[in-house]
Order: structure tokens, then sequence, then C-alpha cells
């Protein structure tokens, strides 16, 4: 994308990012949420006055609306999977996309359909409150759009699927936390951690530390060798040591 945009830039005598940010992909429940996804999605160009009505925008070739009415063909937009949920016949299937799309028009923005996630989508503090008061409490995630009991769901497939190096992070563990924890069990002062020394204690520790935050963590052996002020060589040799420190100080139970 980056020589993309450096060539796009060239060709047209600009400066400056052409992309702001990457694309959002979330998961949506089907029903009804897609279907007000879809509409809100194909709305845009009208609220951003691209276009001056909706006869506009079904005329407005930068859009898959234009094409979900049949104004425009093209292969690269796949229409049946969208129609087939307004209608079983074609010709039904996109005079109610058509009715359903300009029902929406009056409708403004949507901040709940960039995701799901709670503060963000209810519109701050004030908007959670409200929802809370509300039947229904909206759980939030920036990946899901649906509601309360489809983004709980998702999230425990999440955590059942994730890999235990994002769940340790996700629970805040980090480098300078392990250490501590560390240096606490083999009663090491972690101000010496960085210090060169062979003393068996601190040995260990710096090899613990090497090893679990390697293989528990996922850091790189360049971040580690940083840490503890070491060459790279150093490093290796410590994740390979420290799985024996690991296992006689049962530090695995750490986490």
């Amino acid at each position: 994308m980056s020589g993309y945009a450096g060539s796009f830039n060239r060709r047209h005598r600009r400066r400056g990012i052409l992309f702001q940010n990457r694309y959002k992909a979330i998961l949506c429940q089907q029903d009804p949420y897609l279907l007000e996804l879809i509409r809100y999605i194909h709305l845009n160009p009208l609220r951003g006055k691209l276009v001056p009505d909706l006869e506009g925008l079904g005329e407005y070739p930068w859009s898959g609306h234009a094409r979900l009415c049949g104004k425009y063909k093209g292969s690269f937009q796949e229409v049946n999977e969208v129609l087939s949920l307004f209608g079983r016949t074609r010709k039904r299937a996109t005079e109610a996309y058509i009715t359903f799309v300009s029902e929406g028009v009056g409708q403004g923005k949507h901040p709940e359909f960039t995701g799901g996630g709670l503060r963000r989508s209810a519109g701050g503090w004030v908007g959670v409150d409200r929802l809370r008061r509300e039947t229904e409490y909206w759980r939030g995630d920036d990946r899901i759009l649906g509601d309360g009991d489809f983004v709980t769901d998702m999230r425990q497939t999440f955590d059942e699927h994730m890999d235990p190096k994002e769940t340790l992070l996700r629970q805040g563990w980090t480098l300078d936390q392990l250490a501590r924890d560390i240096c606490q069990r083999l009663s090491v002062d972690i101000a010496t951690l960085r210090e060169k020394g062979r003393a068996n204690r601190l040995s260990q520790a710096k090899a613990a530390l090497a090893y679990l935050g390697h293989t528990s963590l996922g850091l790189s052996r360049r971040e580690l060798a940083h840490y503890l002020g070491v060459s790279s060589p150093a490093i290796t040799y410590s994740i390979r040591s420290g799985k024996t420190a690991v296992e006689e100080h049962r530090l695995m139970d750490l986490f």
C-alpha cells in the first residue's frame, strides 16, 4: 500500500498520507445488525453530500448501492448474497432493498456501526448509563457488532481459541512484572538483574526471565537482550538454560 500511495501521489502531483487508517473488520450478528450495517454503509455517499439525493445515489458509480440496484455490473462485487437477504427473486429482492435503504435516509449517523465497543458505541459514559437503564444491556467489544448475548458468546469463543501468549498480554503481563515476580521468588534484588555476575541465583533469575519472556510472552531475543543488557548469543544461551531454572523453582505457577 505504501508503494501504491507513492505512485498515486507522483501521478497526481500531491503529497501526504493517502490512506488515513487501515481497514476495519468486525464480526456482525446477521439479524438485524447486518441489514442495518448494509444500509448504513451504502448511505455514506448521501450523508457525505457526494450525491444530492437517493436518486443520485442510485447513479453514483463509486458505491456498491448502484450495483445492488442493478444499475452497474462488476465482477469485483458479489451482490447475490446481499440481495438474498431481501427476497427470493432478483426483482423482489432489489425492490425490497431499495425500499429498505430509502427508509434509512433520515436516520443520520450511527456510531455503534463502527464496532461494538460499549463506551464509544453508546456515546460516552452518558450513553452507557442510558443503555444500562434500558431493557437490553450492551456488552462491548470493538471487534463485534451485535446484542449483548451475541457479543458475550463470541468473546467466549475468541478466548477459548486465543493463543496463550495473547491471553497473558491481555491479562496485563509485562516483562517488568515478570522480572519482579521472578526476582521475588528467587530472593534476588531486581536492581542487580542487569549487572554482570555468575552468582547462582542471579544467573538463574536471568535465565528464567529470558525463557519465560520468550516462550510465554512471545518477546523477541532482541527485546530480551536489550532488557537484560546482554548480547544476542548470550540471550540465546539463557533461553536454552532457563527451562531448568523454571522447572527447579516451579516458576510456571507465576501465571
